[in-house]
């Protein structure tokens, strides 16, 4: 068998079954299931055995030209690498769970077969990002990846909250991608070419306009990860399934971002990495503050994961491409695990997500509870789950390049985070049942429970498991992956100041919770912070201050030239040559009369007038 062949059947197994669904089994739900589902596990063992067989090194290219007019040569090809074999083994692995569960929760949706058809092309697409070997292909996914979110956040079109989540979300995701494109075109105007690997060698041509360049591209990132200003999509994102909420932030779109940046890093200059990593803080901040008072269970978990995602950008900024990666990675298995735990609850609740209708869930749905709070521990980065590991990385980066505020920043993020996640941990699966949904809430079935139960386990050792010298071996060779057993310690010896402090952030965030939730049936914030609660439940009305100026502005712009096409282009110029047109057509058609004799004598006037021309001039 040839092995080189491996990793286009691992990109292409996806698509062929959306193509297969959409095409012929569109009628047949299990089929369509089945197609999908297989596809995308096929795509994962045969990731799985390429890396076993090749190896993660060393870096493999395989190309072919695609399209060449003279000196314009674009190619399609994969890139082989540490970073994007080890992030197709985190997107298929996350996303076959995902696929599994959906199996269960989407069970007599009318649109069963449609979901998993659009499914499998959102895999396809973010692979193709992951694997690609140049800025064009990378962008034409780019652009797959936001029509399949479009579809999937719009699932429900015929619900109008459904519909205007998918517009905004792909209208935003537009704003970045103008940015990105520009600084596409600006790094092929400068180097003379889009492939990856060359690029590394001649970045430096971009000379003065590397700041530029960056921030440009910066803003593709800024799009698909949902950085500040453009955060507001992803909130909303939550009209879409709850499983394509987790494919969503687990593993593919807005991963797609932090991915990125990371493989072009080379092109990033100090500059433009500064102001990364500014943006990608506040950016945690900002999402965190709105955490603390939203109440609905996917509206939590979207913030935290725009704060999340705020942390690896910021990690970039940092020069710390191996913690942005390796946070990317753990957050994949607890953000996959806590929005399918919290699509358990949906279910069992008959799609409630306000947290204050529930309480009392512990004992009703014991799986789920004991696999949510694994993944609440990971986020919240208490040891040794997986998610303290990697954020450990990223307090430890900033200490590292001596970036104190955003360091402190960072303990900020991390007491928030605990605190807003046990808020909703005491709320949900504490107490006693709110409601008659709660009162008469069940553990999900097989279907569901099992992938909790894995993504549960990837949860707790997923810091440890070497995940994070597999970025090593692509942005630092010299280091080498350690025993298990110093893997769990290594965060205490290596920066123990960062360790420690992160550690009690997450500790002092658990106990302001437990002092504040344990047990109410009432939020007692609001009476507490006042109109900065209103503040934050209402998003800081980012919402609203872009409606009362960008969307007026824009409409004000569209007004004006629409008026401009009416009066002028079309009144003046278009209605203008019109009537000039019809004017001369009528003084001609007099002289079309169809009579010789009148003809004759235009031609002896024509004739005579020309011989006076030539006469008297």
């Amino acid at each position: 068998m040839n092995f080189d062949a491996l990793p286009w059947i691992v990109l292409f197994l996806p698509l062929t079954a959306a193509a297969a669904i959409f095409l012929f089994t569109k009628r047949s739900a299990r089929i369509s299931a089945a197609l999908s589902t297989g596809a995308v596990v096929a795509s994962f063992i045969l990731s799985a055995v390429y890396v076993g067989i090749a190896g993660l090194e060393p870096v493999r290219e395989d190309s072919h030209i695609w399209l060449q007019a003279g000196k314009l040569l674009f190619e399609f090809g994969l890139l082989l690498d540490p970073l994007s074999l080890s992030m197709t083994l985190v997107v298929t692995g996350v996303a076959s769970l995902i696929h599994i569960y959906s199996w269960g929760y989407m069970k007599g949706d009318e649109g069963f077969a449609r979901f998993f058809g659009t499914l499998s092309l959102f895999t396809f697409s973010m692979l193709g990002i992951v694997l690609s070997n140049n800025f064009l292909q990378l962008f034409i996914f780019w652009e797959l990846v936001g029509v399949s979110s479009y579809l999937l956040i719009g699932f429900w079109f015929e619900r109008p909250s459904a519909a205007d989540a998918g517009k905004k979300a792909f209208i935003t995701n537009r704003l970045g991608d103008f940015g990105f494109i520009l600084g596409i075109l600006t790094v092929w105007a400068a180097c003379g070419t889009l492939n990856f690997l060359l690029l590394r060698g001649s970045a430096s041509m971009l000379g003065a306009g590397a700041t530029l360049a960056g921030l440009l591209i910066f803003c593709g990132a800024m799009g698909k990860s949902a950085q500040f200003p453009l955060h507001v999509w992803l909130p909303d994102a939550m009209e879409g399934p709850t499983p394509v909420s987790a494919l969503i932030h687990a593993a593919t779109m807005v991963a797609a971002g932090v991915y990125m940046l990371c493989r072009v890093l080379f092109m990033l200059n100090p500059a433009a990495l500064q102001v990364i990593s500014w943006v990608g803080g506040f950016t945690a901040l900002l999402a965190a503050v709105i955490a603390v008072q939203q109440n609905d269970i996917k509206r939590i978990l979207a913030y935290s994961t725009l704060s999340q995602l705020g942390y690896m950008v910021m990690a970039v900024g940092l020069q710390g491409p191996t913690p942005a990666m390796f946070h990317l990675t753990t957050h994949a298995f607890f953000k996959a695990l806590l929005f399918l735990g919290a699509g358990s609850v949906i279910i069992a609740l008959h799609h409630e997500q306000d947290i204050w209708k529930m309480g009392g869930l512990r004992k009703r749905m014991p799986v789920t509870f004991w696999t949510f709070l694994a993944g609440t521990l990971a986020l919240a980065g208490f040891w040794p789950f997986s998610g303290f590991f990697s954020k450990d990385a990223i307090l430890a980066q900033a200490q590292h390049q001596h970036a104190w505020g955003l360091f402190a920043l960072g303990l900020m993020v991390a007491v928030l985070t605990a605190f807003y996640m046990f808020r909703l941990v005491f709320v949900v699966f504490g107490g006693t049942e709110r409601t008659h949904g709660a009162e008469h809430a069940h553990e999900s079935p097989a279907a569901m429970s099992l992938p909790l139960q894995v993504l549960a386990i990837l949860s707790i050792v997923g810091g440890v498991i070497s995940v994070e010298s597999a970025f090593n071996r692509q942005f630092d060779p010299q280091q080498h992956g350690a025993s298990f057993v110093a893997q769990l310690l290594a965060p205490f010896s290596h920066a123990p100041l960062a360790a420690t402090l992160g550690l009690l952030a997450a500790a002092a965030g658990f106990a302001l919770a437990a002092k504040l939730y344990r047990g109410v049936t009432t939020d007692p914030l609001p009476a507490r912070l006042g109109f900065l609660s209103c503040w934050m439940r209402d998003r800081f009305y980012f919402d609203e201050l872009y409606e009362a100026t960008v969307i007026r502005a824009h409409d004000g712009l569209s007004a004006i030239a629409g008026w401009i096409d009416r009066w002028i282009i079309g009144g003046l110029a278009v209605r203008g040559t019109h009537g000039t047109t019809e004017l001369i057509g009528r003084a001609l058609r007099l002289l079309q009369t169809g009579n010789l004799q009148t003809y004759a004598m235009l031609v002896a006037l024509g004739v005579a007038i020309l011989l006076l021309w030539v006469v008297f001039c």
